[in-house]
């Protein structure tokens, strides 16, 4: 079973310039995913996909392998995850370099994701030969469940998001969510085709604390207060 990790990094961030790289705790943001993945004792090749030579430079002193920079029509602020990890999967391919049968896609921006988050995914994933993807997920807090959501009606008003005969009011009567994280994704190699996720999807679950994406300059204070911690 050959599995591989994709890091991808763009140069360009509108909310934190230079995020990928930003220096978080003496050390550029991408070193903290970057090292998780090359920890792993599944992973065989963790591999970089970026445009920024700067971004580049710095994967490669971190152990990374960047066999090519990505495409420019890849990397601009509206660009979806799905066909910058297919690029980087068709090329390894057809150089001859890499022939995957599972990809985990890996953010720099979730920080706080370990070697052993990405390890007991991929144990749950290889225990499971009938699962196409997993992803890895946080349990929905029981305010933003979505039978406590609601929705503003006539710019004025306030509906349930569901509509309920009953509402549902008690903590512990609500049903369990979960919410995709962002930090790990796993991909059957026929499955990558058509989507990062589909098919039989398996779940790992990461803590709240854990799971903080960051998008922006609050995400990145309460990271740096975690960290020092």
């Amino acid at each position: 079973m050959k599995i591989m990790a994709i890091i991808p990094a763009r140069g360009g961030s509108k909310s934190i310039p230079g995020k990928n790289i930003k220096s978080l705790k003496g050390r550029p943001l991408i070193e903290y995913i970057a090292k998780a993945a090359l920890g792993s004792k599944f992973i065989d090749r963790v591999f970089l996909s970026t445009e920024n030579k700067e971004i580049k430079d710095i994967g490669l002193k971190i152990g990374l392998e960047v066999p090519f920079m990505r495409s420019k029509d890849l990397a601009r602020d509206d660009t979806p995850t799905l066909p910058v990890i297919q690029e980087m999967v068709k090329l390894l391919e057809e150089k001859n370099i890499y022939n995957p049968d599972i990809i985990v896609t890996l953010q720099a921006t979730s920080p706080l994701c370990t070697s052993d988050h990405i390890d007991e995914a991929l144990t749950i994933f290889m225990k499971d030969q009938d699962a196409d993807s997993l992803l890895s997920v946080e349990k929905v807090p029981h305010n933003m469940n979505p039978y406590s959501v609601m929705k503003l009606v006539d710019k004025k008003y306030l509906e349930d998001f569901i509509e309920q005969e009953n509402p549902i009011l008690r903590r512990q009567d609500k049903k369990t969510f979960y919410a995709r994280n962002g930090a790990i994704y796993i991909t059957k190699r026929n499955l990558l085709n058509y989507g990062l996720f589909g098919g039989k999807i398996l779940f790992s679950e990461m803590s709240r604390s854990e799971s903080i994406d960051i998008d922006d300059l609050e995400d990145w204070q309460n990271i740096e207060n975690k960290l020092n911690k």
